[in-house]
């Protein structure tokens, strides 16, 4: 069974040729130059438009650790 769905996949490759292309912004309005930026920024559309995509990981609680010390 897969994990995404197709829509989802298309989503994230539509994305991922905006930020080739320099067209793909941050919600700040900066350039994204980051890969994986760019694939959460699509699979975070993929999900507000109900695309089958895992829900998002929890924080992880390294930095939680760090602080207590």
């Amino acid at each position: 069974m897969a994990k995404y769905s197709k829509e989802a996949g298309e989503k994230v490759e539509e994305v991922m040729h905006e930020m080739k292309e320099g067209k793909l912004k941050t919600g700040t309005g900066k350039k994204v130059t980051s890969r994986k930026q760019a694939i959460a920024i699509g699979l975070s559309e993929a999900r507000q438009e109900g695309d089958k995509v895992p829900k998002k990981a929890p924080a992880k609680k390294a930095a939680a650790k760090k602080a207590k010390k």
